[in-house]
């Protein structure tokens, strides 16, 4: 079996204590690899290599940064075998998923790059005689960054590239459900010209590696994605340190369909926002709120089309929908489908368990009184609402504490408008699903979906910190 230590100073380090973890495939639930287990004493070695990586790193002109940038990602294009494989037997994803990562890393971390040459400051006129008054942006130091499960390699690099590109160092703790594709990428970083401590990889359980990047006065910010109940948690914590941190939570997202709209493409939008990766996505679309004139219609064809889907084995390349990321989550799963058909729901597709595997299910009849309404599920489970109207549809959609994405499915662009103005989340989509991302927009939402925007500029904005700086021409004459 395959044992893998951490990427410390740009090389594999063992832990110090010893102690090993399993790597689980959530397909089979046999593991598949030994993982090292971070103690504090580790994760302070590898702030403390960043910290001084970051006294030269810093100093690398802007070019230098974009080109091992640009390196990373066509490297990673040529690994993409090897990483899809790991994708899959550590993730459990599907073929189709594990190349989305594959394909888009690679262009998110081009995107990151370009904002390399573009950390600039600004001039102002100032109202003293003789002085130039100016700002400078610079990087804030060590970055603190912990990523999630579902999207491993994808979003491990969004947390790190933008960091990178601005003249951060990284220490990067992965999902301990997917571990390696972190130590991975940074063995490609380092093979790229990345010098050593610019981006190390700790492994191990989250409260306790979290807890030393929050508390070590050398890690300037947090960056978080995962569950909101853990984000509020990392958010408390960075405030008792004046840390600043940016958090990327949950959502429990809505897909309007409108009396007007395309039912069949409604459907198609439907089922790939919840059923994408088997919904364990921070945008899944589980709430489909369908105007009553074709609600009917609505869950007759999206019954038909969620039984077509096809479950098994994420290695076969005509599976759609795979395990869940542990067993443990789809035995979660099947106790809110269950609950939800007690309070009144009807299962009109799935609802069964094997393993890891959970079926994909329609439940409809759902309303706002139901714990399924609003608890995030992780799990391919899609909540069929009926609304009166339009209103009544924005009106269920905003009855969430999550606001992260929305879709709206409709022919009328202006009240797509008016209901994407109104619409209480970060991302709106017009007749598109509620999973989408790209590279350049500020992604992230609102309520208890985080805290600030991940991508381009935005992201570039929270990993550097301005610098107010005056030129006195001459000598000033001062009043004492």
């Amino acid at each position: 079996m395959n044992e893998f230590q951490f990427f410390i100073n740009g090389q594999s380090h063992p832990s110090s204590t010893g102690m090993l973890d399993e790597n689980i495939n959530p397909a089979t639930g046999e593991a598949f690899a030994l993982v090292h287990q971070s103690s504090e004493e580790d994760v302070e070695l590898a702030i403390n290599n960043a910290h001084e990586a970051f006294q030269t790193w810093k100093e690398v002109p802007a070019a230098k940064r974009e080109g091992i940038l640009l390196k990373a990602a066509d490297l990673i294009t040529e690994h993409g075998a090897e990483l899809r494989e790991l994708l899959t037997t550590e993730g459990g994803a599907t073929q189709l998923k594990a190349g989305y990562e594959v394909s888009h890393a690679p262009d998110f971390i081009r995107s990151m790059a370009g904002e390399a040459r573009r950390v600039m400051g600004e001039t102002y006129p100032s109202n003293y005689p003789g002085v130039f008054s100016y700002s400078i942006r610079r990087p804030l130091g060590v970055i603190g960054a912990i990523s999630p499960f579902n999207f491993p390699l994808l979003l491990s690099v969004r947390k790190i590239g933008w960091a990178l590109a601005a003249g951060n160092c990284v220490v990067l703790k992965p999902s301990d459900r997917t571990p390696v594709i972190g130590i991975k990428l940074a063995e490609i970083f380092h093979k790229a010209g990345l010098p050593a401590g610019v981006l190390n990889v700790v492994t191990g359980t989250g409260p306790m590696v979290g807890q030393a990047m929050i508390k070590s006065p050398k890690v300037k910010y947090m960056t978080f994605t995962g569950s909101s109940k853990i984000g509020k948690q990392v958010a408390a914590d960075c405030a008792l340190q004046m840390k600043r941190c940016g958090l990327e939570l949950g959502g429990k997202n809505a897909l309007i369909v409108l009396n007007d709209a395309d039912i069949d493409y409604a459907v198609k939008a439907a089922r790939f926002s919840n059923f994408m990766n088997q919904g364990q996505v921070c945008m899944t679309g589980s709430r489909v709120i369908v105007e009553q004139g074709v609600y009917d219609q609505f869950c007759e064809k999206m019954a038909t089309s969620v039984g077509e889907l096809k479950v098994g084995d994420p290695k076969d390349p005509a599976t759609q929908v795979g395990p869940l990321i542990t067993r443990q989550q789809a035995e979660f799963v099947k106790v809110q489908v269950e609950k939800a058909q007690q309070e009144g729901a009807e299962l009109k597709a799935g609802g069964n368990c094997d393993g890891a595997f959970f079926e994909p299910t329609l439940l409809t009849g759902v309303t706002d009184q139901m714990s399924v309404f609003h608890t995030e599920l992780f799990g391919p489970v899609m909540s069929v609402i009926k609304a009166d109207d339009a209103d009544h549809a924005l009106e269920l959609a905003n009855n969430s504490e999550y606001g992260l994405s929305g879709a709206i499915i409709t022919n009328n662009l202006q009240e797509a408008i008016r209901l994407s103005e109104q619409m209480e989340t970060g991302m709106v989509h017009i007749n598109g699903p509620t999973i989408r991302d790209e590279p350049v927009v500020p992604f992230g939402g609102v309520k208890n979906s985080g805290l600030g925007r991940e991508g381009g500029h935005f992201s570039m904005d929270d990993v550097t910190e301005w610098k107010w700086v005056t030129i006195q021409k001459g000598q000033q004459q001062f009043p004492i």
